[in-house]
């Protein structure tokens, strides 16, 4: 069964419905919104961006393609694959917006597991970066991208049945909108032991913090439904993959000159990966 293209939008600029003609996605008040060459729409208006060139760089993309497609980070796929599944057992049509998509290779490794049960599925990658778009539409250009953000997201009301959030950002009140009742929310956020071997390198001091709280998300029916930790060792990481792990984090621009001159040295030497995978349910009964 192929990926679904999407069929409606929500105009950045007023809320209004959107509708695709040919190459461009219009409005009742005539705003319009072409598709891009790569097939995305950007949906990110000017006056809401706060830099030119907003989310993740170019560099920043590049550096996480090629570090997640040598497979060091396949055992958090296949668990979020796993996970996904588990939750559309009865479902013949899935819609699943990744907000937060990076380049795509979570989304993608999602969806190659729900098409094997022969769903009708609609798969959106939405980031702030036009980079990370370009990129997931690269890697599967079925997938539907959307540049925007999570504070505002161009979907219609209950229009999705999971909201995937990996290393991201989450908004949960958008999430909440967007998603149908009985919708999930998985969430994918580092563990107190992940990295630890490359964050002693860069710091001085290194905090095992616990993952993002998620206790404002718990209301109004909604309720923690699934925990999953996803622990395991990488293969020995080349110079080549430390400066890729290095640059695809945040851990470039917090660490000071020292720690970025130690972690360059870093070579053939594994490191731990910690991640704690939770699902966020509506009207789920324990």
């Amino acid at each position: 069964m192929p990926l679904l293209s999407l069929t409606q939008l929500l105009c950045p600029i007023d809320q209004k419905e959107l509708r695709q003609d040919g190459n461009t996605w219009r409005c009742q008040n005539k705003h319009c919104f072409d598709v891009a060459k790569q097939g995305y729409v950007n949906l990110l208006p000017v006056q809401n961006k706060k830099s030119l060139d907003p989310g993740d760089s170019k560099e920043m993309i590049a550096a996480r393609r090629d570090f997640l497609n040598s497979g060091v980070y396949q055992p958090i796929a296949v668990a979020l694959a796993k996970t996904l599944a588990g939750l559309c057992k009865e479902h013949e049509q899935l819609s699943i917006l990744d907000a937060g998509c990076g380049e795509g290779y979570y989304l993608n490794a999602v969806c190659e597991q729900l098409l094997l049960d022969d769903v009708e599925l609609t798969a959106t990658g939405l980031d702030i970066s036009k980079w990370a778009v370009r990129s997931c539409k690269i890697r599967n250009p079925k997938l539907n991208g959307l540049v925007a953000s999570n504070r505002q997201i161009p979907l219609p009301d209950h229009s999705q049945d999971i909201v995937l959030c990996t290393f991201g950002f989450p908004v949960f009140e958008e999430f909440k909108r967007i998603l149908k009742p009985g919708g999930h929310i998985v969430m994918a956020d580092p563990g107190p032991e992940h990295l630890i071997e490359l964050r002693s390198q860069i710091y001085e001091t290194v905090r095992r913090n616990p993952p993002a709280d998620i206790s404002t998300a718990l209301i109004d029916d909604w309720q923690l439904s699934d925990s999953i930790n996803v622990q395991f060792t990488t293969p020995p990481l080349s110079a080549e993959q430390f400066e890729q792990l290095l640059v695809m984090t945040p851990h470039l621009y917090r660490a000071s000159r020292e720690g970025r001159e130690r972690a360059a040295k870093l070579q053939n030497m594994p490191v731990s990966g910690d991640v704690l995978i939770r699902v966020i349910s509506h009207g789920y009964q324990a």
